[in-house]
């Protein structure tokens, strides 16, 4: 191509991109990637052409633009979790409360079956389980199990179980929701049973005083992977107007988003599963605080604060990003 032709296509775009620079990082980067492909062009063909200086010197700016400015990742990422990722629950929050009753649905099943059937605990945890727990309890220690082994060893292993399972349940999303299906039928029956054993031995209130101190992260994470694959599933078998690959990815998209806060939420989990629960006589107060302080931010994060967005405005397009009324947050 003659040098007067390159300069003739692209001198537009490269008066664009001088007189009007972009602000957005995306643009700003799109546009350096477009600058380099016509330096490398240029330097290959036209040597040292003052077009080359040109486009060298308009790339230069940019890239010093960018690097000055390298603190806007830090506001990205401020902004997809005080932004992006609740506006994305509260997209998706009727699947939420979907998955949170189909779970809550099969512990009441549990509850129920346990109380008529007495093997049905035992059919659900294993003997071996229950004999534990009933060993426990005899000797005056129900809570025992938090209580032995390493502090470090037990959060490591608990908390890389429980992720792998949450990873497993968003998977299974791709099979028409068929994973979270079956995981939360497991983990509410096994919730369910595992409760109902407490309360019957008159040990309801002390084991969710113990349990739940990391029982309230871990289970909300549970559902919140069950929403995530139900997302991904949701998108898969209702494509609406997009095809239905587009559909699919964008429901992975939208479903990882929420597992975002699903692996740190189970790390904190096994944190104090295995550091603080094995406490099993502390202080109520304290008890209380750890629960009600994991229980008020669930709600808060994932119910109460997206809808507070919404209504001041803060909008997701059909790209998951964010708009922004033109009256700033309060």
């Amino acid at each position: 191509m003659r040098e007067s032709l390159f300069i003739k296509r692209n001198r537009e775009r490269w008066q664009k991109i001088q007189e009007q620079p972009a602000e957005d990082p995306d643009e700003m980067a799109a546009d350096f990637t477009t600058l380099l492909d016509d330096l490398a062009y240029a330097k290959t063909f036209y040597g040292f052409s003052k077009v080359t200086n040109y486009i060298n010197g308009l790339a230069s700016t940019i890239f010093q633009r960018i690097y000055k400015n390298r603190k806007e990742g830090q506001g990205r990422i401020r902004n997809f979790f005080f932004l992006e990722l609740p506006l994305t629950f509260r997209r998706y929050q009727r699947i939420f409360l979907f998955t949170t009753l189909y779970f809550l649905f099969f512990c009441v099943i549990a509850v129920l079956s346990a109380a008529h059937d007495d093997t049905f605990v035992r059919s659900i945890l294993g003997d071996e389980y229950v004999n534990m727990t009933e060993r426990n309890i005899a000797s005056g220690d129900p809570f025992g199990v938090y209580n032995n082994g390493n502090e470090v060893t037990m959060f490591l292993e608990i908390a890389w179980n429980n992720i792998s399972i949450a990873l497993q349940t968003f998977a299974g999303g791709i099979m028409a929701g068929l994973g979270p299906f079956y995981t939360l039928i497991v983990n509410g029956l096994m919730l369910g049973s595992f409760q109902y054993m407490f309360f019957a031995k008159g040990l309801g209130m002390p084991s969710v005083l113990v349990i739940w101190i990391h029982g309230t992260l871990e289970i909300s994470a549970l559902i919140l992977s069950g929403t995530a694959g139900f997302i991904m599933a949701s998108r898969l078998l209702f494509p609406g107007t997009l095809r239905r690959v587009d559909s699919l990815k964008q429901g992975a998209r939208d479903g990882l988003k929420v597992m975002v806060m699903v692996v740190p939420m189970l790390v904190c989990a096994g944190i104090l599963e295995g550091f603080v629960t094995r406490h099993t006589h502390m202080p109520l107060a304290i008890s209380l605080f750890i629960l009600l302080a994991s229980l008020g931010f669930v709600l808060f994060y994932f119910v109460f604060y997206p809808i507070y967005l919404q209504r001041k405005g803060y909008t997701l397009d059909v790209d998951g990003k964010v708009r922004i009324p033109e009256k700033p947050i309060e």
